[in-house]
C-alpha cells in the first residue's frame, strides 16, 4: 500500500464515522469530534467521492439512481459505515471494561485519524496512550489537530512505525511502553491486507512483549471470504474497490483454528465474534439499512 493510499484510507474511515454521527439514529458509535478534521472543500470532496461508489457497486441498468445523498447513505449503510462503526464500537466497550480492571496503556495500531484521546478525556486520563501509525499518516493527522484547534494531551503519545519494516515490539519498547504493565491493544481494519504469516508472527510478538492480563481486539475476515461460491456480493463489490485503489484484500481465517492459533501464541479468546452476533448486539430495532458486514468477525483475547 503506497504512503498516499495509507492517509486516504484513514480519511475515508474518519469520514465515515462523521457521517454516521452527523446523520443517523441511533448511534452505533458517536464519534462526533471527527467533522473538526475536515474542511468543508474536502468534506464535500468525500461525500461525493465515497457517494459515487454506488454506482460502481450497482453497474446493472435496471438499479434506480438516486441523488448524492441517497448515494452516500446507501454506501455508508451498506459498506463503509457498517464495517467501521460496529468495530471501534465494540473496541471502545473492552477499552472501558479494561480501564475498569486497572489497565493503564491503551495501544492502537494503525489509529489512523483516531479521536479517543480527545473525544473521551474521562477515560484517557487514566492511560497512556500509544498511536502507531505511518509517519505520513501521523504528521497528516498533527495537521488537522493542530488545524481544529484541539491541545494534545500529555498522556498522548504519537509513535511513528514503518510497519512493513520495523517490528511493533521493538518500536513500542522504545516510545515509553511499560512491558510490565497490562495494556489494551487494539488492531482495527488491518488483518484483511497482510498475509496470514505477517497476521500470526505479530500477534506472537505482541505476545512477548506485554505482561498477562493484556488485552488485544482485532478484526478479521473468515476464510469464505475468498471462495467465490461462497463469497457475500458487498464484500465482492469492497473486494474490488480496494483492489483498485491499491490495497488488496489477502487473507482470511477459519475463526475455530484461528483460536487455536491465539492458544499456541499464549492467548486466550474471551470473545469471537461472528456476523450473526455483530448482528444482534448492535444493529437491533434500527429503520435504515445498517447491518452486520458479511464475513468480518471481531475477536478479543487476553495474554495468558
Amino acid at each position: 500500500m503506497v504512503e498516499n493510499q495509507m492517509g486516504v484510507t484513514a480519511l475515508v474511515t474518519a469520514f465515515s464515522r462523521a457521517y454516521h454521527s452527523i446523520t443517523d439514529e441511533p448511534k452505533i458509535f458517536d464519534d462526533f469530534l471527527a467533522i473538526q478534521l475536515f474542511n468543508k472543500m474536502e468534506e464535500d470532496f468525500f461525500r461525493k467521492s465515497i457517494g459515487s461508489l454506488y454506482s460502481f457497486c450497482n453497474p446493472e441498468p435496471a438499479a434506480p439512481e438516486l441523488d448524492t445523498d441517497s448515494a452516500l447513505a446507501w454506501v455508508m449503510q451498506n459498506l463503509n459505515g457498517s464495517i467501521t462503526l460496529c468495530r471501534s464500537r465494540f473496541s471502545e466497550e473492552r477499552l472501558l471494561d479494561s480501564i475498569q480492571q486497572g489497565i493503564g496503556q491503551y495501544v492502537i495500531l494503525g489509529a489512523g485519524m483516531d479521536t479517543f484521546a480527545f473525544r473521551r478525556p474521562d477515560w484517557a486520563a487514566s492511560l497512556q496512550i500509544f498511536e502507531l501509525d505511518h509517519p505520513v499518516t501521523q504528521a497528516m493527522k498533527r495537521q488537522r489537530i493542530e488545524a481544529a484547534g484541539w491541545k494534545i494531551p500529555e498522556e498522548l503519545h504519537f509513535v511513528p512505525i514503518d510497519f512493513s519494516n520495523q517490528d511493533i515490539s521493538t518500536v513500542l519498547l522504545q516510545s515509553g511502553f511499560d512491558p510490565h504493565q497490562p495494556a489494551f491493544i487494539s488492531w482495527l481494519g488491518v488483518t484483511f491486507y497482510l498475509t496470514r504469516e505477517v497476521v500470526l508472527s505479530t500477534l506472537c510478538s505482541l505476545a512477548a512483549t506485554i505482561p498477562a492480563g493484556s488485552q488485544v481486539v482485532f478484526d478479521y475476515l473468515n476464510n469464505e471470504a475468498f471462495t467465490p461460491d461462497k463469497m457475500d456480493q458487498r464484500l465482492q463489490s469492497m473486494q474490488s474497490i480496494v483492489q483498485q485503489a491499491g490495497e488488496p484484500m489477502k487473507t482470511g481465517f477459519d475463526p475455530r483454528q484461528l483460536e487455536m492459533e491465539l492458544a499456541q501464541a499464549d492467548f486466550q479468546v474471551k470473545e469471537n465474534l461472528a456476523p450473526d452476533d455483530l448482528e444482534l448486539r448492535y444493529f437491533q430495532q434500527r429503520n435504515d439499512n445498517y447491518h452486520a458486514f458479511p464475513h468480518i468477525h471481531l475477536m478479543l483475547a487476553e495474554k495468558k
